[in-house]
This record gives C-alpha cells, structure tokens and sequence, in this order.
C-alpha cells in the first residue's frame, strides 16, 4: 500500500496496519534546510514563487517517513487575492494592509480575481503531484470564513480577535455579508486546488474557539458546511477547529470526512462518542479523526515522544479512521530527533 492509498483509506474509515502520518505545519523554522532558504528568500517570496513553495514543501518528506505533504502557503492568501494584503510585523505577529471596517471597503474586495491571483498555488501543486507522482498524498488547504473574517476586521493577529464576536452582535448583515464573500472565494480556490492535484483539503477553523457555543453554527459552521456541499461529493475534507471539542457531532454533520482535534481532546473518547451518536448512525456519517499529540512534547526527549506517541496510537487500537497528527501546529523549536522519534513509533507501529 502507498502512503497515498493508506492516507486516502484512513479519510474513508477503513482499518489498517498503522495509521498514516503528516504533521501540520510541516515545512518550517525547525528545519535547518527551511532556514537556509529562508535566509535567502522572503516568506512572500517562498509562497508565491512555484518552485521555492514546492521546495519547502518537500524538505520534511526528504526527512522523514511521512505519508502526506501539504503545501507550503498561508491561508492570508485568500484576503491577499481579494485586495486586503498581509506582511509580518517586524516586532512578529501578521498585519494586514488595512483593516475591514465599512460595507464598501468590503464591497471593493472582488470575488472575480481570486483564480488569477492565486495561479501561483495552482503551479505549485501541479509540480507537487508530478514530482510526489501516485506514491504520496497531496493536502491542500485554507482557513474557514471564520478564522479569515477574524485577521481582516482586526486588521491583523489578535489574543481574542473581539471585533469578530462584536460584528456578529452588533451588525449581522454586514458580517454576513463578509462571511458569504469569502465562502464564496473559498469554494473556488478550493477547486483550483482540486483541479490541480490535491487528494485532500484541510479547513483551519483556528479561531472557532473563541465564539461563544450557542453562536458557533451561525458563526461558523454553517459557512463551513456551505463550502463542503459546493465542493465535488465526497471529495475529502479535513476540519481542524481549535477548541471547538463541544461541536464535534456538528461538525461531523458538516460533510467533511476527517476532524481534527486539538491536544486537549481525549481521541479514544472523541472516537466512541461520534461512534455512537444516534443522530449520526441515523444519517450513515462516519469520519475519520486525525491528531494529537501536543507539539510541545517535540522539544522534550524522544523518550518522551515515543512513550506519548504509543500510547495514543494504543488508545485508537482497533479504531479505524486515526490519522496521527499533532493537535496543532509544528513549533520552530521543535527537536529534528523529537520528530524521528514521533514519526519512526507510527510506522513501526502494528494494529
């Protein structure tokens, strides 16, 4: 079996040997390689220019055993194509070239440039799938309406992102209208990266932690739903939402095939949850759960990456649809043995 076809079997729920491998976030500063480039080339430079984005892309997988690479991007393209641009602060953290404050600066963001500006992506991931041919899985990826809507009416990062949670108190029409336009610009950049290779598209629902529960569906999740129902059917999905543990029977109705879960979530408990959920069984709805180990382990020992490692992959022993992750994104500290060790415990790992 390929890693491709274990990846892709993984997303379907059907039992396997081990579980398939990737880490989020991948390709970056914890590789001496990645740093090089990076001393060489701008982050800009290194997502927009085919070449050098697949380059990064494919360093950790020279590295180590791993059955998917995700392309190398951010998902601040996506504003960036429709006309709010982005660069980082030299202080660290995102700014946005302006932030979102009136209806006309949002109806001046257009929806008809997003293909052109975004070519770039579409090139890269064609040199992906021909250089990883049928042997690896090929992610793509972006960030919900949500998580996007949070950067661009804050203007940049944020702790809390308050302007979001206020907008949708305060003026549901105008953040509606917000959420709408970028649902609709991810549905076609998502399809650009279908059209170009991509077997799988990861959702970064980052900031759904931050609205309040009763709000999540209007918020959140029902743009998420949107997005999957336009995409071709059955197509797979990958839902990452950052402390959103109390809406996973949701968001497995949603119709995305795999959730991911923070490090917070106990997977096996997540797992028989879901498994057993009436409402779900009604509707045939299986998903795949990917995650989770906590990054912060990967600048411990690999002793300790090893023993956590196992001990995850024991506790979703005998439950198909596991894809091993982290429970959110590779740290720049991260140790080059800590993840070895990670890696090497999956693979040599027997179900």
């Amino acid at each position: 079996m390929t890693s491709r076809e274990r990846f892709l079997a993984a997303c379907a729920c059907r039992p396997l040997d081990r579980p398939p491998v990737w880490i989020m976030r991948q390709a970056g500063r914890y590789l001496p390689e990645y740093r090089d480039l990076k001393a060489r080339h701008s982050f800009a430079e290194l997502v927009r220019q085919p070449e050098l984005a697949a380059e990064v892309t494919l360093q950790p997988l020279r590295r180590f055993a791993l059955d998917a690479a995700i392309l190398f991007s951010d998902i601040l393209v996506l504003p960036e194509a429709l006309g709010q641009g982005y660069h980082f602060r030299e202080e660290g953290g995102i700014a946005m070239e302006f932030r979102l404050e009136t209806r006309a600066q949002l109806d001046r963001l257009p929806l008809e440039n997003v293909r052109d500006q975004l070519r770039y992506v579409a090139t890269a991931l064609r040199l992906l799938r021909r250089r990883l041919g049928d042997q690896t899985a090929l992610l793509g990826f972006g960030g919900s309406p949500w998580t996007l809507a949070c950067y661009m009416l804050e203007g940049g990062g944020s702790e809390d992102f308050p302007r979001a949670r206020e907008l949708f108190r305060a003026d549901r029409v105008f953040f509606n209208a917000l959420l709408e336009k970028l649902s609709v610009a991810l549905i076609d950049y998502f399809k650009l990266q279908i059209e170009s290779g991509v077997d799988a598209i990861q959702v970064f629902d980052t900031w759904g932690g931050l609205i309040a529960g009763p709000d999540y569906e209007a918020a959140s999740l029902q743009w998420i739903r949107r997005i999957v129902a336009a995409l071709p059917a059955g197509f797979p999905v990958i839902l990452y939402g950052k402390g959103t543990a109390g809406h996973l029977a949701a968001q497995a109705a949603s119709g995305v095939r795999v959730l991911s879960v923070d490090s917070t979530v106990d997977l096996a408990a997540a797992h028989d949850s879901l498994a057993g959920d009436a409402a779900l069984a009604a509707q045939q709805i299986r998903v795949a759960l990917q995650g989770n180990l906590d990054p912060a382990l990967l600048g411990a020992t690999p002793l300790a990456v090893r023993d956590e490692t196992w001990r995850l992959l024991e506790t979703m022993r005998d439950r198909p649809g596991h894809i091993f992750n982290l429970g959110h994104g590779i740290r720049p500290d991260a140790s080059l043995e800590c993840v070895a060790a990670m890696v090497s415990t999956v693979v040599n790992w027997k179900n």
